[in-house]
């Protein structure tokens, strides 16, 4: 392969340099490594390249010298030579981020064939920023950040091309992701929590007001932002911000509320979308939830109508489009479970617990009253209460403690309510993990007030209800029915014969519970029997919700 760039340092003419260089861009465009190519020589290529760069030349030669670097950057082998600072700051200049670095004016007026130019240098810059950790390094420090940050004031001219802003947020993700230490400096000495939501807002509106849905390449901008905007708020103090802060996160979330509910050209757009629509919304502070709310307006909203979008006076389009987005992900998760439903089932965790208008509506959805739907064990069926408690014995411990949280916040963390629309076999794990194993409820603060009581079909089903399955089963017989007291008795020492040995064992752990309400191991399986109290005399359970 390095034939293909013979004679490349002894040409002096612009015309065979581009020659040499388009035939071998064109016939490695799709490689990825190049064991022809070796250190020594790529040194030399990598000189020549830097020499053409940096030197007075067409936009043409320049893209051409650009898309080289951008291949051979693909290989990790013998990558140093390209990752010299002074390549490094001739690529930030073609990407024309070191002017505005300096910001030496108000904008620059990109000529004719200088976007093409632009676009191969940052192509080249996120290679080798994802490829080498000193690239990484050196971008934090050589102005490319200040530069990317200061370019955003510039997005509503008509110059800045989209694929411009693209890999500028591409960049800028891959410094945010790879380097930590540049995050605070990006959020807090650049602004650029401010103008990273100014370009959502700029995007989201688009250049015609008329515009019905976004563009996929608007999509993709998008995506691109919100992952930035989650690299940076990741580490946020969600208890210790400033009146300017609170500000910002209650218009990012005003903005999160819009691009879920907005309309884009597939489903498969609206799925991307939306997936980083919930991932930055875990990290927002939970007074800012309230935005994902807004005051009913008169006639139809998103094609609904107001009575399905209404519930105590306020739109809850957006709440509907995250249950929507839970059900799909429960339903088909896009990747491994664990990837598919952690986010969203942290995001209403964090929603339903920062606001209590959002917990009630979701409570209304996912756990409305018991009918004649407690025939069946509570993780059979189709509906969310149904598909979320299948997943509450789950081998995933994520999943299950992420599930078992939100269905306990919407429970006002009340076990007995828990109890009641799971089972007490589906919720001990969570019951146990709380020390809430012989009822009450956790730390939460919730309202007093109660919405709806126990229907008519829960009630003459419910004496015959199982609290450890959680289903209405039939009377059965009395398997102890007819034996005598002798009997009984020794059946009763034959089981604690059988445990004892499952014990020996090693096959079980027997435990009872303890004053912490967290179950506690026993040494003999006799100790079980100690301070039983008996079940008649403990109070019914009327569970108002």
């Amino acid at each position: 392969m390095a034939a293909d760039l013979v004679g490349l340092a002894e040409s002096t003419s612009e015309e065979d340099v581009c020659k040499i260089l388009k035939c071998f861009n064109e016939k490695n465009s799709q490689i990825f490594v190049f064991p022809g190519i070796g250190s020594a020589e790529k040194q030399k290529i990598a000189l020549t390249l830097l020499k053409r760069l940096d030197n007075k030349g067409s936009s043409r030669c320049y893209a051409l010298c650009l898309e080289t670097v951008r291949i051979l950057s693909r290989d990790k082998n013998g990558l140093d030579v390209l990752t010299t600072e002074d390549l490094l700051k001739v690529i930030v200049r073609h990407a024309q981020l070191e002017y505005y670095a300096q910001e030496l004016g108000e904008g620059v007026t990109i000529q004719n064939g200088e976007s093409n130019v632009i676009v191969e240098a940052q192509k080249c810059l996120c290679n080798l920023i994802f490829n080498s950790s000193s690239v990484q390094r050196i971008c934090c420090r050589n102005g490319c950040v200040e530069g990317i940050i200061q370019r955003l004031k510039t997005y509503q001219d008509p110059d800045v091309t989209y694929e411009i802003k693209y890999f500028d947020m591409r960049m800028l993700f891959l410094l945010t992701a790879l380097c930590a230490d540049i995050r605070p400096k990006i959020r807090h000495e650049l602004h650029g929590l401010s103008y990273l939501i100014e370009v959502l807002d700029l995007t989201l509106r688009g250049p015609e007001p008329s515009d019905a849905r976004l563009s996929d390449k608007d999509v993709d901008l998008i995506n691109e932002v919100l992952k930035i905007l989650f690299n940076i708020t990741i580490t946020v103090g969600k208890n210790n911000m400033d009146e300017e802060e609170e500000a910002h996160f209650l218009r990012l979330v005003s903005i999160l509320h819009d691009l879920l509910v907005c309309d884009t050209t597939t489903k498969e757009k609206t799925e991307e979308l939306q997936n980083h629509t919930v991932n930055l919304l875990t990290n927002m502070p939970r007074a800012s939830y309230e935005e994902l709310l807004t005051p009913l307006s008169e006639g139809a909203v998103g094609g609904m109508d107001n009575k399905e979008v209404e519930y105590d006076g306020n739109s809850m389009e957006a709440v509907i489009a995250l249950l929507a987005f839970l059900d799909r992900r429960l339903d088909k998760p896009v990747k491994s479970l664990k990837e598919s439903l952690t986010p969203i089932l942290h995001c209403m965790c964090e929603i339903c617990r920062g606001n209590r208008c959002i917990r009630k509506y979701c409570k209304q959805k996912v756990l409305p009253p018991l009918r004649d739907d407690v025939k069946r064990l509570p993780q059979d069926g189709q509906t969310l209460r149904n598909k979320l408690c299948k997943h509450l014995t789950s081998s995933i411990q994520e999943i299950k403690e992420l599930v078992a949280d939100f269905l306990f916040v919407m429970c006002k963390e009340k076990a007995e309510k828990m109890v009641k629309y799971t089972g007490y076999g589906n919720a001990a794990g969570l019951l146990a993990s709380r020390g809430l194993m012989c009822g009450g409820k956790g730390p939460g603060e919730y309202s007093s007030d109660s919405s709806d009581s126990d229907t008519e079909e829960y009630l003459k089903l419910r004496e015959n209800i199982n609290p450890v399955t959680g289903r209405w089963e039939t009377e059965k017989s009395d398997p102890l029915a007819g034996m005598t007291e002798e009997q009984k008795e020794y059946e009763a020492v034959e089981l604690a014969k059988l445990m004892h040995k499952l014990h020996s064992d090693g096959i079980v752990q027997p435990c009872r519970i303890g004053e912490d309400g967290r179950p506690e191991p026993v040494d003999h399986i006799l100790e079980l029997q100690e301070d039983i109290t008996d079940p008649t005399d403990q109070e019914p359970n009327t569970d108002m919700d």
